[in-house]
């Protein structure tokens, strides 16, 4: 996910070009930030939302050596411990070896199942894979242009956009959860309307997919890393929406 510098977002502070890939909108951002008014809960939050979003993937040999030395771990719970979210953090450690590991992502996420149903017609029974990483395939009751238009408006009003080059589905998960990093980053430059967006993020969209991936994955059997990031995403979204909707609207909004 990339900012659209070709148009001028809302008025606010840009992104900070982290490597969640929601890079800064330099017609949006201040010229300078003083750190004294960082909110370093917010921010805290828009690096565990990017870290989620970098940890959904197939993981490269530069990402799986600091998840095997155990750096993402560390990092992640020294994130969590600063959102402010009372929500226990994964355990991030493994001991899978890199080819596993990736074998793992694969077998839920990108390997699909295909088998002749009739061989004198030729017609196939197929299935994507066994876990959706797309917000539609947990909501049956909604279109597929509906949700996917949504989210593409919602990431245009902040001048981003998704690389067409990988993925082209708006509702993928780690589109979703580098939108909703960038949104608590752009919240910690004091941005109330970024937050409020965050909010409506998870009303709309951030909580369905995250709670139905959860529940997916709980019906699988060697989930391993990505068990537990399925359960903690779950957690962390329920707690930050909650915290959110407190905070705007006095109740939980779920």
């Amino acid at each position: 996910m990339t900012a659209d510098a070709s148009r001028d977002g809302p008025d606010g502070p840009g992104a900070d070009g982290t490597d969640s890939g929601a890079e800064e909108d330099g017609a949006a951002a201040p010229a300078t930030i003083d750190p004294r008014r960082i909110d370093r809960e917010a921010a805290a939050r828009g690096g565990v939302y990017a870290l989620l979003a970098t940890l959904f993937d197939e993981p490269d040999e530069s990402l799986y050596a600091r998840i095997a030395d155990g750096r993402v771990d560390a990092t992640c719970r020294d994130l969590v411990d600063a959102t402010g979210l009372a929500v226990d953090p994964p355990d991030l450690t493994v001991d899978d070896d890199h080819e596993t590991l990736c074998a793992r992502f694969n077998d839920l996420f990108t390997v699909g199942y295909a088998e002749y149903e009739d061989r004198t017609d030729g017609s196939l029974d197929s299935e994507g894979p066994a876990v959706s990483l797309y917000e539609t395939s947990y909501r049956p009751e909604a279109s597929w242009n509906d949700v996917n238009l949504d989210l593409a408006r919602a990431y245009d009003y902040f001048g981003l956009e998704v690389d067409q080059s990988a993925r082209d589905n708006h509702d993928y998960l780690p589109y979703q959860l580098e939108f909703a990093g960038y949104l608590a980053r752009r919240e910690a430059e004091s941005s109330a309307d970024a937050a409020r967006a965050r909010l409506d993020l998870h009303d709309r969209h951030l909580h369905v997919v995250a709670g139905g991936l959860a529940d997916r994955m709980a019906e699988e059997r060697g989930t391993g890393l990505y068990g537990e990031l399925a359960a903690f995403l779950d957690r962390f979204v329920t707690a930050d929406q909650a915290a959110l909707a407190d905070r705007f609207e006095g109740g939980d909004a779920r």
